[in-house]
Formats: C-alpha cells, sequence, structure tokens
C-alpha cells in the first residue's frame, strides 16, 4: 500500500537555469544532485525534484503543478517580483487559502500558497 509521496518532478529545459530559479529565487534547499542531471531539493519534509534528462516528459505550462506553504504571501510575491518572476495569477483566493500561480523558466506552474487561519 501507498506509504507517502516519495517525490514531486518537474521536467525542464535548462537545469542550471531552473536551479537557479528554485535555489536563489524561491529560497529551497538542495538535497541531492545527481550529476547534474537530477536535482532534489527539500521542502518541508517532501523532495521536490527537476530534472532534464526525462526525453518522455516535456516542460512546460499544463503539466503537474506543485504548492509550496508560504508564511508571508505578499512579502514571497513582492520578493518574486523583484526577481521578475512572470505569474499566471496574483491574488487568488478559496474559503481556505489565499495564493498566487507564479510561473518557473520553462512556464512550469508553481502556486505560492498560505492558509487561512
Amino acid at each position: 500500500m501507498i506509504q507517502s509521496i516519495a517525490f514531486f518532478v518537474y521536467p525542464v529545459a535548462d537545469l542550471k537555469r531552473a536551479r537557479d530559479f528554485y535555489e536563489r529565487i524561491l529560497g529551497l534547499k538542495v538535497e541531492t544532485d545527481f550529476g547534474g542531471e537530477w536535482i532534489e531539493f527539500t521542502a518541508g519534509g517532501a523532495t521536490f525534484a527537476i530534472t532534464a534528462m526525462d526525453a518522455t516528459h516535456k516542460p512546460g505550462v499544463k503539466g503537474g503543478v506543485v504548492a509550496f506553504e508560504v508564511d508571508d504571501l505578499e512579502q514571497t510575491i513582492a520578493h518574486l517580483k523583484s526577481n521578475n518572476v512572470q505569474f499566471a495569477q496574483e491574488n487568488g483566493e478559496s474559503p481556505v487559502c489565499r495564493f498566487a500561480v507564479a510561473l518557473d523558466p520553462d512556464g512550469n506552474e508553481v502556486i505560492i500558497h498560505r492558509r487561512k487561519t
């Protein structure tokens, strides 16, 4: 039976550019770098990975979506904007959360999420 999610992964076109986005701009910490072909980040006890070696999955919009919980949504959005990150949506809200949808360098959607108290 399934015990947990092992990892999430996004295919990317340019691993160096994507690593810079996730590490420097989003602030994720690299957990493992498998020879510059597959990079795993630690994100709140889960593993998020990027790779350019998977020819069967193409980078870009309309694939899977990852949502990262943040402690200050407005501050995070301001930080992303100061780094020229593009957004698909800036001021989303549901009954349980507020969020923005940023785009990584390949157009993958990255939800920046804050649960309501």
